[in-house]
């Protein structure tokens, strides 16, 4: 980051520090959606499946967003994926039960994670004068939001099957 970008961001080390926790979170989120994809089964697989694959991609352009902020505030990206689990703000939920349900209901919770994590940081940067974390912040968020609301759909519409 040059001199110039340097005065826009007050906390770097700090924020940094962050956004690897939310870094950790994304691949955790990127594993999680990928492998349910290949082993969910019940009603409307296909659809689940499609859903999952498609949300796996974008949390992995969250993790290549973040991962580049870091980088761009002078930081170094968590290397090594051992550290994930315990650097995450929301964890991992094993995929044990394949049923197409608990798949939904696991990523429905680690989106409402995501969005209360992402809320948190946007409310952080709010004022700070850091528009590039800002925005790649809310980019983030609007995202998550919209997967939350993709799989709670998807849970509603396999309700209705009779």
């Amino acid at each position: 980051m040059g001199t110039k970008g340097k005065e826009i961001v007050k906390d770097a080390d700090e924020l940094v520090k962050l956004f690897n926790k939310a870094l950790a979170d994304e691949w955790l989120a990127y594993y999680q959606y990928w492998v349910g994809a290949l082993v969910v089964k019940g009603p409307m697989r296909p659809n689940v499946q499609a859903e999952l694959k498609e949300h796996a991609e974008e949390e992995f352009k969250h993790a290549n967003m973040l991962a580049e902020r870091i980088v761009e505030l002078g930081g170094t990206p968590l290397l090594d994926p051992k550290e994930f689990p315990a650097k995450s703000n929301c964890g991992y939920d094993t995929p044990k039960d394949p049923n197409v349900k608990k798949i939904l209901e696991q990523n429905i919770k680690g989106e409402r994670c995501a969005i209360r994590v992402y809320d948190e940081l946007l409310k952080r940067l709010k004022g700070t004068g850091d528009a590039i974390s800002f925005n790649t912040v809310r980019k983030i968020l609007q995202d998550e939001v919209k997967h939350e609301q993709d799989l709670e759909d998807l849970r509603e519409d396999i309700k209705l099957i009779k």
